[in-house]
């Protein structure tokens, strides 16, 4: 079984920074991508935050690009969100999401979510 753990949410100031992380246990399983998203204070949906590909490629929303770095280590099977100058908009509940497979059982690649991790700014 695989699964997606967050960690890392807490409470920062305007101005500051704070990097989360997201770790994928399991066994015999492959990763394609690897993701952040956030859904806001009173919204539905879950806004687009960053991206990374098994092979490195990186994508980042509108509202965070020059200010948040996505990174992932593929040994360790973690990726990182590390978040500078960060303002209350940034206030949300941070999803990591994984595209993963188990090659033994199936071929397509199964959409996974993490529980969620609180980050609020506030000062």
């Amino acid at each position: 079984q695989v699964q997606l753990v967050e960690s890392g949410g807490g409470l920062v100031q305007p101005g500051g920074s704070l990097k989360l992380s997201c770790v994928i246990s399991g066994t015999d399983f492959e990763i394609n991508a690897m993701a952040w998203l956030r859904q806001r204070p009173g919204k539905r949906e879950r806004d687009f935050v960053a991206l990374i590909t098994s092979d490195g490629r990186t994508n980042y929303g509108d509202s965070v690009k020059g200010r948040f770095a996505i990174s992932g280590d593929n040994a360790k099977k973690m990726v990182y969100l590390e978040m500078n100058n960060m303002t209350p908009e940034d206030t949300a509940v941070y999803y990591c999401n994984a595209q993963v497979r188990r090659p033994a059982f199936e071929t397509a690649w199964q959409n996974l979510w993490g529980q969620g991790t609180q980050v609020t700014v506030s000062s």
